[in-house]
């Protein structure tokens, strides 16, 4: 009998997989010291990052999906 793989829960609460099969994140640095950033910096720690290449791949994998 084979071992099943457990998922990863720290890194289901940082990444979701969409219906396509693409890895979605929130960018680091967005939470404080907000006043040196630039207000396009800012704005854009709003919007979800795609993932993409080989560590997308572990990422998948260690989620329990690919």
């Amino acid at each position: 009998m084979a071992y099943k793989l457990k998922p990863r829960k720290s890194l289901n609460k940082r990444f979701k997989i969409t219906a396509s099969g693409k890895v979605v994140f929130r960018a680091q640095g967005g939470r404080h010291l907000r006043r040196k950033k630039s207000k396009r910096t800012i704005r854009g720690f709003g919007v979800p990052k795609v993932m993409s290449g080989k560590f997308a791949k572990k990422i998948k994998k260690a989620l329990g999906v690919a």
